[in-house]
């Protein structure tokens, strides 16, 4: 029997946070959904116990690319290496490929590499638009999976299942974001519908018997493993490796109250998203959204019915010393030299 120690509640948070609006009014009606984050105490396994994956239907809308950042894009050659270095150039899978950019990559740098995505969009023949699942007739020696784990219902059936679509072998590698560097920053706002799971470094060295390889990318904010499949395994809940989440966990008012000079947040993803709702919920609302994706440019983010801009279309309408939150100090240094030392800018993930 499962039982569980519940961790963090946050009520009515769009379903997708990364699904973009053609107007105002649309953004603003997006469905929504509760979050009840619980540890449980068999596994150790951090889950949103509320979610309700009939209401998850990703189509043509979702846009969450992130390589039109260079700093993101150095991100990305260091996770080639770490592949290339623990699955090798060959025979490599990539579940969930997503639009294909970090295939492209491993392709450019010589690697032998197929791709499965059902809502793959493009014409790469080496992508095929269907799950990587068992029947599909495809093994490889590596299997890559990135940013997917954390919103699969029961990833340990999911792994299993890759596992069985693999022949029970080969070297998978495992990217997500890290859970523990969410509760020491205290960071709420990297609390979303869409991700169902969330993961300690911990967890994988208990549900994999053989680790060849484990880290943090990215500033910290990710985690990432290469294990062997074959060694996959029910992890057990040990009582000195229990969650540690702040007692004032999504529960102050940091970064909340109303600027004179009305604020911008640079970045109109995930943690945007989060932060631009509670900052309109609390009576202290975003003047507007700047993002350098022109994918998202000229939506809306979903629930505020922010409208998402360009750089080049915002700067020049913000006085001298205007708050700009960056939502990701891992571009602050990156936007501070595109829009220049006018401007104030606070990285909402450090204090």
């Amino acid at each position: 029997m499962s039982y569980v120690r519940d961790l963090y509640s946050a009520n009515q948070l769009p379903i997708f946070q990364n699904r973009m609006y053609g107007s105002e009014v649309e953004a603003r009606n997006c469905p929504l959904g509760d979050v009840r984050l619980v540890e449980d105490l068999n596994t150790g396994l951090v889950y949103n116990a509320a979610f309700r994956p009939e209401l998850v239907v990703y189509d043509q809308h979702y846009q969450n690319e992130q390589a039109v950042s260079a700093k993101f894009r150095a991100h990305l050659e260091e996770v080639a290496a770490i592949v290339e270095r623990g699955l090798g150039r060959h025979a490599l899978i990539e579940v969930a490929c997503g639009k294909g950019y970090f295939l492209e990559m491993l392709a450019s740098r010589g690697c032998e590499v197929t791709g499965f995505d059902p809502a793959y969009e493009g014409s790469n023949p080496a992508i095929e638009k269907r799950y990587f699942a068992p029947g599909t007739g495809v093994t490889g020696r590596g299997l890559i999976l990135r940013h997917a784990l954390e919103h699969v219902v029961a990833p340990l059936e999911f792994l299993a299942q890759l596992r069985e679509a693999n022949q029970g072998e080969g070297t998978i590698y495992i990217e997500v974001p890290c859970f523990e560097w969410i509760c020491e920053q205290g960071a709420w706002f990297d609390v979303f519908y869409e991700h169902v799971n969330y993961f300690r470094l911990l967890d994988f060295t208990r549900m994999f018997g053989t680790v060849h390889e484990s880290g943090h990318l990215f500033g910290g904010q990710y985690i990432y493993v290469v294990a062997d499949l074959s060694s996959l395994r029910t992890p057990a809940y040990v009582e000195g490796q229990r969650v540690r989440l702040p007692a004032t966990f999504g529960a102050g008012e940091r970064h909340m109250h109303a600027e004179t000079n009305q604020a911008v947040i640079w970045g109109g993803a995930s943690k945007g998203v989060i932060f631009a709702l509670r900052r309109m919920r609390g009576g202290a609302p975003i003047r507007t959204v700047i993002d350098i994706n022109p994918a998202k440019q000229g939506k809306y983010l979903p629930a505020t019915g922010l409208r998402i801009e360009s750089p080049n279309d915002v700067l020049p309408r913000l006085s001298e010393g205007t708050t700009i939150y960056v939502m990701n100090s891992n571009y602050l240094d990156e936007i501070r030299e595109q829009a220049g030392p006018t401007f104030q800018y606070i990285g909402i993930d450090h204090e």
